[in-house]
């Protein structure tokens, strides 16, 4: 048995990085996937790949209607949606505050923030149907600490409010048996990551304690505790994964 069996799951961000972790370990675990992602080419083969038990959706998360799209999707396909993985996230221009534009700032926060607010007003009626569900708003060790080396304002700010976010869900639906959860990786082994460093991790590696970047199976794994039974009493926290980075 896996420790997912059963469980509906709309997972954003999905087509590489740790969005396509967390699709591969969640149906290794049991669970039906609806992935979505706006990179179609990549997502259908992913889905392709992992079989009948997941289902791609080309999405805009910044979209009201695709999120409509999504859990639709999810519903016909599978049953109501029992967990919910806010992955998808962009780092924005490396800028200084007084540098950075209003536009770049606004689609930062779009990407960052007002997609999960997106995601958990259109998942969380199916979940009340369904009599709960997990909530994962996947952060960053940048909203716990304006940490040096944060692209920019915007990025700060916006996985702040993601950590704000999930915290008041947790209070609110609690009642309904809905879980809400932040998850605060530190730096990890992503296209994104290696776009914004290079292959040894731009002098990264030396400011972490434990020494490496982390594989994102590694958070894939947190993840999938996260949305399972063996976390049902875990709510409204943030969970660091960054090898102690923050400890310091």
């Amino acid at each position: 048995m896996g420790q997912l069996d059963g469980k509906v799951a709309i997972i954003t961000g999905a087509a590489q990085g740790m969005g396509e972790a967390h699709v591969r370990r969640f149906v290794a675990e049991g669970a039906r996937v609806v992935m979505a992602d706006i990179n179609e080419d990549e997502g259908r083969r992913i889905a392709k790949e992992l079989g009948e038990r997941v289902v791609f959706v080309k999405a805009d998360v910044t979209s009201v209607e695709d999120w409509r799209t999504l859990v639709q999707t999810a519903s016909s396909e599978f049953g109501n949606v029992t967990v919910l993985v806010n992955n998808a996230g962009i780092l924005g221009p490396i800028a200084e505050t007084v540098e950075i534009s209003e536009e770049d700032f606004h689609t930062v926060c779009l990407v960052n923030q007002y997609s999960q607010f997106y995601g958990m007003k259109a998942v969380i009626p199916f979940m009340q149907k369904a009599g709960g569900g997990s909530i994962v708003n996947v952060s960053s060790v940048a909203g716990l600490v304006s940490i040096v080396g944060a692209p920019n304002l915007a990025y700060v700010g916006s996985k702040f409010a993601s950590r704000g976010m999930t915290k008041h869900v947790a209070a609110q639906y609690g009642k309904d048996n809905i879980r809400a959860n932040s998850v605060h990786p530190g730096y990890i082994k992503t296209p994104m990551m290696a776009a914004a460093t290079d292959e040894e991790g731009g002098g990264i590696v030396s400011q972490i304690p434990l020494g490496r970047m982390a594989d994102p199976d590694e958070v894939a794994q947190l993840v999938v505790w996260l949305a399972s039974e063996a976390s049902s009493y875990v709510s409204g926290t943030e969970q660091v994964i960054d090898a102690g980075l923050t400890a310091q």
